[in-house]
């Protein structure tokens, strides 16, 4: 199985996380409102064709990467990126 590719569409005040895999065309996506230096995630969403790859943790995993390395908070709204959260409590800092 290869391993999905993750890129990151900046919209300014809004964005994602895409997810693809190369053998389908659907694609998972973790998307984000921006305010300044706070992403607020707001949805995970993995197509179930694509899913039971660890597709929705590697898109939460690059958003976390970004925050780290831009100096962002995250405002973990969506149900999944907050779960990440509190099995992370390493991440706490990123917490806004």
């Amino acid at each position: 199985m290869d391993e999905p590719v993750i890129t990151h569409v900046d919209q300014g005040a809004e964005g994602e996380y895409q997810a693809r895999v190369a053998d389908n065309a659907a694609f998972g996506r973790l998307t984000y409102v921006r305010r300044g230096n706070v992403l607020t995630a707001e949805h995970t969403l993995v197509p179930t064709e694509i899913g039971g790859r660890g597709i929705a943790g590697k898109l939460v995993a690059a958003l976390v990467a970004d925050a780290q390395a831009h100096g962002w908070k995250i405002v973990p709204e969506c149900s999944y990126v907050a779960a990440a959260f509190k099995r992370h409590p390493e991440w706490a800092d990123l917490l806004a």
